[in-house]
């Protein structure tokens, strides 16, 4: 008798072709759900005979009252080697082997430029003029030349932000709780004082970092307070970095031009969020590592997970 996988949040219902499952089918029966389950209860009543789950990173939360709902689980792979939406130590309490995949960083690095470029020459807007016999050239657009990019964080994504804004001869300043000057002029980057000074000095701050204890709230309504008003703020990382309800009364009340974001707290958004609506806004669906590339690399490295539990060992391990 085959054991059941599930793949959970398969929004473009892709996983099952983008890899090849052939090698573990006579063993495995895979399913997979492009629904999203907010409630654990509707989730629990449609993955509880399975002992392989599939998650997209931070899609699905699994904490200690589904790994108790769930006593089949006995493997929990996730793309990427870090998901701060699993319980590591609940999942290790209730004998359950959590496996991650590789991931790319260059796909977000490549949307927030999207972001950037979408939201300074206003491409949404003269676009949709355009398709519906709208004005001709409505807006002016700014620039990026001579403009200055602060970047909090400098990491494998902020690093090539930084090299890509050099291409577009922007001023570049970086900033992070553990940033060295070592670190910027190995990138020629300006290391800012403070945080404080790179939101007031920026024209475009963009965020790098990953979420934690320690970067949870780390732009408050007073830092909001501190950019100019005609800069952007872009969110590729994770929403929770920025206070939600801050930033939804800076874009209201013009503190800043606009913001750009993939990330929000709660996923997918709902559809009465003031984010889906504010003309200021450039939004997209949490799509900075939804590419051909890592999504083939996320199914086929979760087959070979699933291929070194079948034989008795554990790869990519992140427990």
């Amino acid at each position: 008798m085959r054991i059941r996988c599930a793949i959970l949040d398969d929004y473009q219902q892709i996983a099952l072709k983008i890899a090849d499952w052939s090698t573990i089918t006579e063993k495995v029966e895979i399913v997979s759900f492009s629904k999203h389950f907010y409630d654990e209860n509707e989730l629990v009543d449609y993955i509880s005979d399975a002992e392989i789950v599939i998650v997209m990173r931070e899609r699905t939360p699994f904490g200690v009252t589904l790994f108790e709902k769930l006593p089949k689980l006995k493997l929990l792979i996730t793309s990427g080697m870090r998901n701060t939406s699993i319980d590591l130590v609940a999942a290790a309490a209730h004998g359950v082997t959590v496996c991650g995949t590789a991931s790319s960083s260059e796909p977000p690095t490549e949307l927030t430029w999207a972001l950037i470029l979408n939201l300074t020459r206003n491409i949404m807007k003269e676009n949709t003029d355009l398709r519906s016999n709208g004005l001709w050239q409505s807006t002016v657009g700014s620039d990026l030349y001579g403009k200055r990019l602060g970047l909090i964080g400098l990491g494998k994504i902020g690093g090539r932000m930084a090299t890509i804004a050099k291409a577009f001869g922007m001023d570049i300043i970086a900033w992070s709780q553990n940033l060295t000057k070592e670190q910027t002029d190995q990138l020629g980057v300006q290391l800012a004082s403070s945080k404080e000074e790179l939101l007031e000095t920026s024209d475009y701050v963009s965020i790098h970092l990953v979420l934690s204890d320690r970067t949870r709230g780390l732009i408050s309504e007073n830092d909001l307070q501190l950019m100019k008003s005609s800069a952007y703020l872009v969110n590729t990382s994770r929403a929770a970095i920025v206070d939600q309800q801050a930033l939804i009364k800076a874009i209201h009340e013009n503190w800043i031009a606009g913001a750009g974001l993939d990330v929000f707290d709660i996923e997918p958004l709902p559809v009465d969020h003031p984010f889906r609506t504010m003309p200021n806004v450039l939004a997209t669906p949490h799509l900075g590592y939804v590419t051909e590339r890592n999504y083939t690399t996320y199914y086929r490295e979760a087959i070979e997970d699933i291929q070194a539990y079948l034989d008795g060992r554990v790869i990519r391990s992140l427990i």
